[in-house]
């Protein structure tokens, strides 16, 4: 497992953010010293949820601000279901999965799994360098202590260390006929919305890439096509060799009609005709009737679905066996609105500056632990601040 350096385990496991407080009129304190929920008589600090739902908001509204390319992410409010915004529904999730992660260090010893002197070392310092790296304004609105930044650090690792073992077991073996894929290459040519007349139209165009294929199946068939029409494109596929016994092809993203012709073909064949469907017409060729790199990925596509499947099979029944109750007064207090905002602030480093401190075994577990491996310099720091620096860097 790779390992990476003390801070960039404090960014990925203890959930370090910039934030960035917009707070609205009348909010109450956080009281992160309340029971929000007990496992097996165990009892969860607020403040161990406060972290851990402040940085899946983060990471939410950065992903958001990745793919949309903007930081205007007002969702939290709106009703995700009868009586429930996204925002209460993203907190009540947090709680689930905070209270799974005590379960497993409740089984971490049935499964040979342990945090050794070594490990709660790293993860005291881990945490020490979070409370230091962040205003104390920062952490009175996490209304988290140094101690429970070290408990959600310490269940992080538990959770990262567990889903090996829980999972050793998944059955590995996969027969060809569920596994075995071919791979095609098709143009589809839409016919949704139109007229009569340019259907017609489209169904010339598609007999005549297949007039010109036919001539020659090896030929580029994205250059055919774009012969025929500039907006057409070639595409490439993969669809299970055997069809399945008792159900159509449901669960693949082509039409029926058109996996059956593929199905009757050999390598390098083109589809006798133009195919044609509810939705438009498909001119395709078989490329391989067993393509093998795209055999192994479905192998291991199963097998990880497989594994996917008994972790959360298992970790389920431990829920359903566990004592768990929930103080749903306390539950309340922590709210996810969309005036009230966490960003992710890499301040800048010196250029040349290394980190040596030395590496340790609780610092593998960073990366399975987050989404992604943060930067080591991310600290926590008031909105109101980080404006401030960027706006003296401006003046600059």
């Amino acid at each position: 497992m790779k390992k990476i350096s003390k801070r960039a385990a404090v960014a990925a496991l203890a959930g370090v953010m910039a934030m960035g407080m917009l707070t609205g009129c009348g909010e109450k304190k956080l009281d992160g010293t309340k029971t929000v929920a007990t496992v097996d008589g165990t009892e969860i600090p607020m403040g161990v949820l406060s972290i851990m739902v402040r940085q899946s908001q983060a990471q939410t509204e950065a992903m958001y601000a990745s793919f949309m390319g903007g930081s205007d992410f007002a969702i939290w409010e709106t009703e995700a279901e009868e009586g429930k915004t996204f925002g209460q529904q993203a907190v009540e999730q947090s709680l689930e999965e905070l209270e799974t992660m005590y379960i497993m260090k409740e089984k971490a010893a049935d499964y040979g799994v342990e945090i050794t002197e070594e490990d709660q070392k790293a993860i005291a310092e881990a945490a020490a360098e979070f409370i230091k790296a962040n205003s104390q304004e920062t952490i009175e609105k996490l209304a988290v202590t140094e101690d429970q930044v070290k408990t959600y650090l310490e269940l992080r690792t538990y959770e990262a260390r567990m889903h090996d073992p829980i999972v050793a077991d998944v059955d590995t073996e996969v027969s060809e006929e569920e596994s075995q894929q071919s791979s095609f290459s098709y143009v589809s040519i839409s016919t949704a919305d139109l007229e009569e007349e340019e259907i017609k139209k489209k169904k010339e165009e598609a007999q005549k890439i297949l007039d010109n294929m036919k001539k020659d199946p090896e030929a580029d068939f994205d250059e055919i096509v774009k012969a025929v029409n500039e907006e057409y494109t070639a595409l490439d596929g993969t669809f299970d060799t055997t069809a399945p016994e008792d159900e159509d092809d449901a669960s693949s993203s082509y039409p029926t009609k058109v996996l059956e012709v593929l199905r009757s073909l050999k390598d390098g064949e083109m589809g006798p005709d133009v195919i044609e469907t509810d939705t438009g017409y498909y001119v395709v060729r078989l490329d391989k009737i067993n393509d093998e790199e795209a055999t192994a990925d479905k192998k291991d596509s199963i097998i990880e679905e497989r594994k996917s499947e008994l972790y959360t099979d298992t970790t389920a029944s431990w829920r359903e066996e566990a004592e768990i109750t929930v103080d749903k007064k306390v539950l309340k207090t922590l709210t996810i609105t969309d005036n009230n905002k966490f960003v992710i602030s890499v301040p800048e480093t010196e250029e040349g500056a290394e980190d040596t401190s030395e590496e340790t075994p609780a610092e593998e577990t960073a990366e399975d632990a987050a989404s992604e491996e943060l930067p080591e310099d991310e600290v926590l720091v008031p909105a109101e601040e980080e404006a401030e620096a960027a706006g003296e860097e401006t003046a600059e």
